[in-house]
C-alpha cells in the first residue's frame, strides 16, 4: 500500500491520558483514536494487525472443524433470566429497552444466544458434537476503564462454544481448542504461559487461561521453576506443610500494644517477624453470623477461595464494625480466636505453628505464646491464601516464581449449566432426551494486538512479531521529488515485491529520511529497504530490520530482497 492513501497520522507526543505502553504506542502510530471512556475506533493502520489477528484465528478455528456463525449482539432478557445471570452480571451489563418496553442488553457473552440457537437446531445425538464460534463486538461496562484496549468497555472477541453427548467428549473438544489457543499465539510469536483459572461469572467445572506475558500484566501467575504446573494466583493452590506441629514453647501471655492495628505496626512493636504472627478477618457466614479467618501476618487473603468455603457468603461480605464488636469485643486490629464465640478457619500456613502473636480481642492488646489446641480448640483448616514466591509446588516439583501476565483467552468445561436452565435436550441413540455438556471457548482479538504491543516493543515503538505487522517491508525513497531514477526504482520495487507476494508499502508521503524512518519505527514494519541515487549506483539497497541497531545491504533485485525478508515467493 502507498502509504499516503492509508490517512496514517503519527505523533511524536505521548498522550496524557495513556498510562501503559500500548495505549500510548498505538494512540502515537494512530492504530486507534479515543471515542469515549473505554470506547475505541479503529483507523485503517489498526484495522491491518486485527485482520491479521483474525486470520490467524480462523485458520485454526478450521482447522478443529469449529464452524462461524454470527449472533446478535443485542440479547432479550428472557434469555438471562432463565440462565439466572440477568441479575447476577450486575453493572457489567448495558441494558437498553426498545419502544415496547421490552428488556435487552448488548452482549457481553453469548452463552445464552448459542444454547438458544442450538435448542432450535440440533435434535439428535447423531449431529454431536458441534463446535461454533463467532468474532464480534462485546460490550461490558466496566467501572473504570483504563490501559487502552486493556481495559475497553467495548472490545473484539473470538468467542466459541461446544455441545457433547457426555463428558468424555467435551474434553477431548477442549483439549483440541486449547492447542488450537496455544497455535495461534506461537503461530503470532508471542512469549506465553497456559494457567489453571477460577472460572468466575461464565461458572462450569475446569477452566485455563492464556496469558501473553509482560511486565505490565495485571495478572500475577504462579510458575513452577521446575515441572508444569502454573496458575492463575487467584486460583494457585496452597497447602499443609509436612511433618507435625511444634510443641508450645511459651505461655499464652497478654501485651498491651495501643495503637497498634495493622500486622507490619505489630511486628516492629514486639521486635518479631511478621511470619510470627497471625492475621484475623471477619467476613459473614452463609448463616448470618460472623466466621473468623485467620492467616499468618505476611500472607494475603484469596478471597475468591475464601468465598468458595463451605459456610462463607458468597459473594465474599466483609464484617463491618458494628457486627464484629458485638460478636468480638474490639474491634479490628485487635482480633484473635482466644475467648472467639464464631466459627474459626484457619489457613493452611498456620497448621504448623507454635507461639504465635494474635490479636486479644481487646482494643489495643494480643496475646503472645498463642497455640492451637492449647488456648483455642484446632479449628477448621483450609486453603485461604495467595500463594507466593519460595512456596513449595502443589505437584511436588520445585518451588514457586510469580510472573505478570495479560490474559487472552480462556476455556471451560461448562458442563450442563446453561443446556440444563434453557431446556437444551437431545436424543441418544436409544430414543431417550439427555441434556448435552457444553463448552466455552474465549480469545481476545483486540486485546491480543494490546498485549503483543505490551510485549514486543521498544525506545522507538512497536516490534511487531512479523505475523502481525500491519506491513512486512517498507519502502523509503531518498529525494525521491529531485530524482527520477529514485522514483522509477520505487515504483518497480513496489509491484514486483506486491507480485512476489510481499505485504509491501511504499512510503510515497515526500517526507525527510528522519521523519520518515522514525514513522517505520514507531509502528513497527519488520523490514526497511532505503532507495537512493547513490545505492542504485551500486546496485546495493541500504536494509534494516526493525530489530536491528545498525544498516545492511542487499542486492537491487526482488528475489535478493525476498531471501533477505525470508519471504517465500509466490
Amino acid at each position: 500500500m502507498r502509504l499516503s492513501r492509508l490517512a496514517l497520522a503519527t505523533t511524536k507526543e505521548t498522550p496524557a491520558d495513556a498510562e501503559i505502553v500500548s495505549h500510548q504506542l498505538m494512540l502515537r502510530a494512530g492504530m486507534i483514536r479515543r471515542l469515549g471512556a473505554g470506547l475505541y475506533t479503529w483507523t485503517p493502520l489498526g484495522m491491518r494487525v486485527l485482520r491479521k489477528v483474525e486470520a490467524i484465528i480462523r485458520a485454526e478455528m478450521a482447522a478443529i472443524d469449529a464452524l462461524e456463525i454470527l449472533m446478535p449482539a443485542v440479547q432479550p432478557a428472557e434469555l438471562w433470566e432463565q440462565s439466572g445471570r440477568w441479575e447476577a452480571m450486575g453493572g457489567l451489563m448495558l441494558r437498553m429497552t426498545d419502544r415496547a418496553e421490552r428488556d435487552y442488553c448488548f452482549g457481553p457473552t453469548h452463552e445464552e444466544v448459542v444454547t438458544d440457537y442450538v435448542k432450535r437446531d440440533v435434535r439428535s445425538y447423531k449431529q454431536l458434537p458441534l463446535t461454533v464460534y463467532q468474532i464480534q463486538t462485546k460490550f461490558r461496562d466496566e467501572i473504570r476503564p483504563r490501559f487502552g484496549l486493556m481495559r475497553a468497555r467495548e472490545f473484539i472477541m473470538k468467542d466459541a462454544y461446544s455441545f457433547h453427548m457426555d463428558t468424555a467428549d467435551l474434553d477431548t473438544t477442549y483439549q483440541a481448542m486449547r492447542g488450537a489457543y496455544a497455535r495461534i499465539l506461537e503461530t503470532m510469536g508471542l512469549d506465553y504461559r497456559v494457567v489453571a483459572a477460577d472460572s468466575g461469572a461464565i461458572g462450569g467445572a475446569k477452566s485455563e487461561e492464556f496469558h501473553v506475558l509482560a511486565g505490565s500484566g495485571e495478572d500475577e501467575l504462579a510458575v513452577a521453576n521446575t515441572g508444569g504446573y502454573a496458575a492463575n494466583i487467584e486460583a494457585a493452590v496452597t497447602q499443609a506443610g509436612a511433618g507435625p506441629r511444634p510443641a508450645p514453647g511459651a505461655a499464652l501471655k497478654k501485651i498491651e500494644t495501643p495503637g497498634v492495628s495493622t500486622i507490619a505496626g505489630l511486628a516492629a512493636h514486639l521486635d518479631v517477624a511478621e511470619t510470627e504472627t497471625a492475621k484475623a478477618i471477619v467476613v459473614m457466614g452463609t448463616e448470618g453470623a460472623p466466621v473468623l479467618l485467620m492467616l499468618r501476618g505476611d500472607h494475603t487473603l484469596n478471597t475468591i477461595k475464601a468465598e468458595q468455603l463451605e459456610g462463607i457468603a458468597a459473594p465474599l461480605q466483609m464484617a463491618d464494625e458494628a457486627t464484629i464488636r458485638a460478636h468480638f469485643g474490639a474491634g479490628p486490629g485487635s482480633l484473635g480466636p482466644v475467648n472467639a464465640k464464631v466459627e474459626v478457619i484457619a489457613d493452611h500456613a498456620l497448621t504448623h505453628t507454635a507461639d504465635m502473636v494474635v490479636g486479644a480481642n481487646y482494643d489495643g492488646a494480643h496475646f503472645t505464646g498463642f497455640n492451637w489446641g492449647r488456648d483455642h480448640p484446632e479449628p477448621r483448616f483450609a486453603d485461604l491464601r495467595n500463594i507466593v514466591v519460595g512456596d513449595a509446588s502443589p505437584d511436588g516439583q520445585g518451588t514457586i516464581e510469580i510472573l505478570r501476565g495479560i490474559e487472552v483467552g480462556h476455556v471451560f468445561q461448562l458442563g450442563d449449566k446453561y443446556s440444563r436452565a434453557l431446556g437444551l435436550t437431545v436424543l441418544d441413540e436409544s430414543g431417550k432426551e439427555v441434556v448435552p455438556e457444553m463448552g466455552c471457548y474465549g480469545f481476545g482479538v483486540s486485546r491480543v494486538v494490546a498485549a503483543a504491543i505490551e510485549q514486543c516493543h521498544d525506545e522507538a515503538g512497536i516490534v511487531w512479531p512479523a505475523a502481525i505487522a500491519p506491513f512486512t517491508l517498507v519502502i523509503a525513497p531518498i529525494k525521491a521529488d529531485k530524482s527520477a531514477a529514485v522514483r522509477e526504482a520505487c515504483e518497480a520495487l513496489y509491484t514486483g515485491l506486491k507480485a512476489a507476494g510481499v505485504d509491501v508499502a511504499y512510503d510515497d508521503r515526500g517526507l525527510r529520511p528522519g521523519p520518515m524512518f522514525a514513522d517505520a519505527e514507531l509502528i513497527g514494519i519488520p523490514h526497511r529497504i532505503v532507495v537512493s541515487e547513490r545505492g542504485l549506483a551500486s546496485g546495493m539497497l541500504e536494509y534494516k530490520a526493525r530489530q536491528d541497531s545498525a544498516n545492511d545491504e542487499v542486492a537491487h533485485d526482488i528475489a535478493a530482497i525476498c531471501d533477505k525478508i525470508g519471504h517465500s515467493r509466490s
